[in-house]
Order: C-alpha cells, then structure tokens, then sequence
C-alpha cells in the first residue's frame, strides 16, 4: 500500500503542473492529499509516467479509503497556481511591413524582426479531485498574460459504474483521450508549446474545429482493465473547438475514439500503443445580419477526420514519443469555408483560411479545388538523467500530401519543427513545484512568407521558472 499511495500521489502532482504555456493538468494538491512525492506519477512534470496515467484513469484516485473528501482534515483545499515568469528571443525572418525606402506606396515588403526581453505565461488556477468516492471533478481557470480569464477544463465525471473500471463517464470541457498529451507538453516556447501535427491545416484551410490539442466539449466514455494496460475510450463532442455558447460550428457533432494497449518490458519500463480517430462535421452555410454569421444557423455540414498512431517507448532513462497522424478536409475548407468564428470577404481559394462565408444556393467551388490531405510525423525524445534533471529533443514534419488548390507547389505549407531544452527541478514537494526551463525552438514553413510566398523560418529562445504553489 506505500508503494500504492507514493505512485498515486505523484501522478496527482503530474496533473497539476502541467499547465504552463498551455494549459495543462498538475496538481501538488493531490500530493498533498495522500502524502506522496511528485515522482511516484511524473516522468518530468508535467509529464505523467505509467502509475499517473493510472491514477488519472482511476478518476485521481488511489482507490482507498482516503479518495472521499469526508475522510481529509477540513483545512485541506485541492487547489494549486501554476504561472512562469521568463526571459525570450522570438525572431522571424520574413515579416511584412510598409516599405522602407521612405516613398508612400501602398506596397508591403518583408523584414526580419527579432524581439527579445522579460515576460510572463498566463495563470493557471487547478482545482481537482473527489467530490465524493468515484465522483471527480475538475476546473481549469486560466488567463492569458494580461489575466483576462477562461475555462480551459471544467468536467465531472462518474467513475467506476456498476462497480467496473471498465465504465466510466465524463461530461464537460476536457482534454481529448490522447496517449500524447498537449496540456502535459515539456515544451514552452510559442513554437514548441503546442503539438504542430495536431493543429496543422494546409494553406488556405479553414477547418478550425480539428484541432487535435484543443480541449472539447461534450462527454466521454473511458473503461480500462483493472491494471490500465487495455484503455479505449469514445467521445460525442460539439463541433465548435471547445468554443461555448453555440458560436460556432453549431448544429453539428464530432466523434473521437482511442484504444491503446500497455506491454511490460521489463527493467526497461511498461510500453504502450495505441491508434485514435477523430471524424465530424461542421457547417459552411450560415445565415448573416449586416454580412456576420448568425450563431445557431449552421447548416450545409461538410466533413472532416483525422486518424493517428502512437508510441510511448520505454528505454531506461532514455523514452520516445512517436506519433503518426493522417488528416483529411472537405474541399470547401480547403477553400476557407467553416470558420464563422472569423468570416471573410475574400475569394475562394485564394489561400486566406479566414472563415468564408456560404450564402446559401450560390456557392460554388473553383475547377481546381480539391480535397486537402497531408501526414504529419511527430518524434519527441526524452533522457531523465535523474528526477530532477530531464534533457527533451522534438521533431516534428507536416507534410501535405494532396494540396487543396491544383494550382498550388505541391511542398506549399511544408512544415519542420525542431527543439531542443532542459528543465531542472531543484524542488519537488507535495506542497510545491520549481522548475528551471531552457529550450531552443526553429520552425520552417514551405511557401509560407506573407509577401513573396517563399519560405518562412521563425526561432524561438526562453528561459524561466515554470513553478507552481
């Protein structure tokens, strides 16, 4: 039972911390409630090992007579802050600007602009654990910089029905059933901070509701075996990218489905795969009042899916995370129809991806479009040298398979992403986390520039202290 409370209290404190650049999942709060070290569920924080993803999976429970409330000391509070302050270098190499000959035109050009200096994340405030036994709860406000909040998570969600690991059921905004997760991401430059392969659209492309990182709304079943080795989950969320109040993507429903299975390696660690899919619809029609979509008038739904296979590979002290992704629009996204959240007057196909707008019965596509297809590719690798020194490596390629214009290069929007950093952990308590965050980021963009279309490249330096409390 020792071994049992140090692994669950860890995975607890996993959650918590993860909320960094992207709001994330991590929680001492949990370590303070069953007297565990951070390690006993962090590879890294916020990066769960195997006995945190159990936990998480168990509804943050260790499955003891210390998961009900009733049985804490009433002072005890599960919430935890998490914010980080730091110094950046953000360069690009191609920016548009007015001309600078001094001559009034109305012509821009591209320059390289490179910033740098003392910054602030947003503010993550995590409150989570057991209302009552095998009764969760979890809400996520998070700010942006300038503190102007949001509900990143806010879920519920009935564990173990019918007395099975095999039922369990979540309703809310919540993070997808991903075995590589964005909101326990290691990296925190504005390039590396999120997964490139889950938010890439080829150019043009308005599709904003496949965005595999972004938390959803809707509800969620998720059953494992009793050792968490077999997991499969399946998901009805609303098509609007976790956007509330039906502004968007309204009338319409996305599905998402995982199944992953654990193997034991040995001394090497407990490795695991899996295969997800995503597919829904979502609207191009809206009606409009002074030429803004009305919200509630959807119709016209156009389809859309994304499917995937993961690895967790376990080697010591070295770890892997392999991700292959496949993703597919409508050719009417691939046109710039379907974000009504950010409407458009452009002219189809001309690469703006703003969120045409159909008008009902007029709308036609150009000769040259087509359905826009690409593979995306995702390594990350780890080295815990030990608990409180952790090296990260990530690479990522998107790569477009099928452009949504005949017209366009075939490599336009190509995408390579490369970083590299460290996170030194002098403190790991129960009670608060301290991390020292170095990286290095540089992203290369296909045809990407504003001006000339040649490629784009953009850099990215920070380091802070990403702590939480």
């Amino acid at each position: 039972m020792t071994l049992l409370r140090k692994n669950l209290t860890g995975a607890l404190l996993v959650l918590l911390l993860m909320s960094g650049f992207q709001s994330a999942h991590a929680l001492p709060a949990f370590a303070r409630k069953y007297g565990l070290r951070c390690s006993a569920c962090h590879e890294a924080w916020p990066m769960l090992n195997y006995f945190g993803q159990k936990f998480k999976d168990n509804g943050y429970q260790l499955m003891n007579d210390r998961d009900s409330p009733i049985w804490q000391n009433p002072s005890y509070w599960p919430v935890t802050f998490r914010i980080t302050p730091y110094w950046h270098r953000e360069s690009s190499d191609k920016v548009a600007i007015d001309s600078v000959t001094g001559v009034a035109t109305s012509a821009s050009v591209e320059h390289q602009v490179t910033s740098h200096g003392f910054d602030l994340s947003g503010l993550d405030f995590h409150t989570g654990g057991t209302l009552e036994k095998n009764i969760s709860f979890y809400a996520l406000p998070s700010s942006d910089p300038t503190g102007s909040f949001h509900f990143e998570t806010v879920m519920a969600r009935l564990d173990n029905l019918f007395g099975s690991s095999w039922f369990n059921l979540k309703l809310g905004k919540f993070e997808l059933d991903n075995l590589i997760s964005e909101k326990r991401i290691l990296t925190l430059t504005p390039i590396s901070g999120v997964y490139q392969t889950y938010h890439f659209l080829p150019p043009g492309d308005a599709n904003i509701y496949g965005q595999m990182g972004d938390n959803q709304l809707g509800i969620e079943y998720m059953g494992h075996s009793y050792g968490d080795r077999t997991r499969v989950s399946a998901a009805l969320l609303s098509t609007s990218d976790g956007n509330v109040n039906l502004a968007a993507g309204t009338n319409s429903y996305t599905g998402f489905f995982a199944a992953s299975q654990a193997f034991d390696a040995g001394k090497l660690g407990v490795e695991r795969v899996g295969f997800y899919a995503m597919v829904g619809e979502a609207p191009i029609t809206f009606l409009t009042h002074g030429g803004v979509p009305v919200p509630g008038t959807g119709t016209g739904n156009k389809g859309f899916s994304r499917e995937g296979f993961v690895g967790e590979i376990y080697l010591g002290k070295l770890d892997f995370l392999v991700l292959t992704q496949h993703g597919s629009d409508s050719a009417w996204f691939g046109q710039g129809y379907g974000n009504a959240t950010n409407p458009s007057n452009g002219t189809p196909g001309a690469g703006l991806g703003t969120g045409l707008n159909c008008v009902p019965g007029t709308c036609t596509l150009p000769a040259t479009a087509r359905t826009p297809t690409w593979n995306g590719y995702l390594l990350e690798t780890h080295y815990v040298y030990n608990p409180q020194l952790v090296f990260i490596q990530r690479s990522e390629w998107e790569r477009v398979s099928q452009q949504a214009l005949t017209i366009n290069p075939s490599n336009l929007g190509d995408t390579d992403m490369y970083t590299f950093g460290l996170r030194w952990y002098p403190i790991m308590t129960s009670r608060a986390g301290f991390a020292w965050h170095n990286e290095y980021s540089w992203l290369r963009v296909r045809g990407g520039s504003p001006v000339t279309a040649t490629d784009l490249t953009s850099s990215s330096l920070m380091s802070g202290f990403d702590f939480d409390f």
